[in-house]
């Protein structure tokens, strides 16, 4: 793992000249970037222990619209959503919140299989009487014919990009469906995904995906469709397109995240055609926070790809860090709470990269920290 001087380190096996020329290219592109947030239900998200993102169930199917009305809104009294209570740490909407106001970007927000009609602005791809996916252990998540109408709704948008796209997400339960996709594809990543939580639940989501996939009883000649179908989710199928047409359109594209993000690399890798595959990636960027990288393991993750398709997919890590905060909820970051979501680690890397330091980026999300604590819009545990 290599470090600029900014303190970005970059991970996957790409060299010194290149990793250069590619902050180039985001550098040139900071303010001109467009930045999707795909917020996505998926029933995955219901089992009990699963994920860290909500106090349990009930909680975890209102977080996305929370996150996505934070992003856009910040700290305000006027919310709709409370943002569910965590045992650990805060929303990293409030990192990209902070980090999307500093280089002026307005985010564009994708709800798919949320089940409301947000009160925000928002692109509207489905019909949102489809609902969340179903739990991946039935290995019936979607219909095909669903995964293709997102799939062609991503494709559409993306191809008539005019600027460099940034995708991010907010997908309770997300980290069990990509651990299902490459494993359909068979990567063994079972002890490589991250989590939300302080401990990734390996061992049950090892259960989680082998019945799904047991369930799903794909066949020899399987392909993306057909795996998103069984074991995934609504942002993997809107995403692949995204992806898809905005690098032929040749857009640059940041996938902001983990694992998730891994795992639509490689349904498109999958998808195309072997002899595109390394032009497609020449300008595709994972994006991460400083706390994801912290174990090696998403550096594996990603290099198991490179290895698998022969290409060269960079990796970088943010520089941002809590360590100087006074709040507690900031500071479990720092001890592998929360980790990233919601863009925090593409979106907080354009920050630095258009001059802003740690300290301003820290005092912001503690000011708006305070405000949203004041106005009660975290829940309460009892609130759940």
């Amino acid at each position: 793992m290599y470090s600029t001087e900014l303190g970005i380190n970059f991970f996957g096996n790409v060299s010194e000249k290149n990793q250069l020329k590619k902050i180039e290219i985001l550098k040139k592109n900071i303010n001109n970037f467009k930045i999707f947030l795909v917020i996505a239900g998926t029933n995955t998200s219901q089992i009990p222990g699963i994920s860290a993102a909500g106090i349990n169930a009930k909680s975890r199917r209102k977080t996305a619209l929370a996150d996505a009305e934070f992003l856009l809104k910040g700290a305000s009294k006027d919310h709709k959503y409370k943002l569910p209570f965590l045992n650990a740490g805060v929303t990293p909407a409030l990192i990209s919140h902070v980090c999307s106001k500093l280089i002026n970007i307005y985010p564009v927000i994708v709800p798919l299989g949320i089940g409301v009609k947000p009160y925000f602005n928002h692109l509207v791809v489905e019909d949102r009487d489809l609902g969340p996916s179903n739990c991946l252990t039935t290995g019936k998540s979607m219909s095909k014919k669903r995964v293709i109408n997102l799939y062609e709704g991503g494709l559409a948008i993306g191809k008539s990009s005019k600027q460099p796209i940034l995708i991010s997400e907010s997908v309770p339960g997300g980290t069990t469906t990509a651990q299902a996709v490459m494993e359909a594809f068979g990567l063994r990543v079972s002890n490589l995904v991250g989590s939300s939580l302080f401990k990734a639940p390996r061992k049950l989501r090892r259960k989680v995906v082998q019945k799904g996939l047991l369930n799903a009883n794909l066949n020899n000649d399987f392909d993306s469709f057909d795996v998103v179908a069984a074991v995934g989710d609504p942002f993997q199928a809107f995403s692949m397109g995204l992806l898809i047409g905005a690098r032929s359109a040749k857009q640059p594209v940041i996938l902001s995240g983990g694992s998730q993000m891994l795992a639509i690399i490689l349904l498109v890798l999958e998808f195309l055609d072997v002899k595109n595959e390394n032009d497609f990636i020449e300008d595709v960027f994972l994006a991460t926070t400083g706390w994801l990288v912290k174990d090696n393991s998403l550096n594996q993750l990603l290099n198991l790809i490179n290895e698998k398709y022969d290409v060269n997919l960079l990796g970088l890590a943010s520089p941002l860090n809590f360590k100087s905060s006074k709040y507690k909820e900031l500071k479990d970051y720092e001890l592998g709470h929360v980790k990233e979501g919601v863009g925090a680690g593409g979106i907080s890397l354009l920050a630095f990269l258009d001059g802003f330091k740690n300290e301003e980026i820290v005092s912001l999300c503690q000011q708006n920290l305070e405000i949203m604590k004041s106005l009660g819009q975290i829940s309460l545990e009892k609130d759940c």
